[in-house]
């Protein structure tokens, strides 16, 4: 995995499996790939030959933009 560095602190780059993914989100696996279908919600791509996963920066920015929406709207 890649690194990148936050002042001295390395942070390792973590990738999620669907499992995660719904754990973190509360959705469904078939509302997550709709959501990709519909470019609602990042991409996933292949780990391995039968795996794949979601970067998990990707996964955060989706559900700070989120809870922005959600902010915005009880403005």
């Amino acid at each position: 995995m890649s690194e990148t560095t936050t002042g001295d602190v390395p942070q390792v780059r973590r990738f999620l499996r669907i499992e995660s993914i719904m754990d973190r989100t509360g959705l469904a696996e078939s509302t997550i790939y709709m959501l990709m279908a519909k470019g609602k919600f990042p991409k996933s791509f292949r780990i391995g030959a039968r795996a794949t996963a979601w970067d998990e920066r990707d996964v955060i920015a989706w559900q700070e933009i989120r809870l922005a929406e959600r902010d915005k709207g009880a403005a």
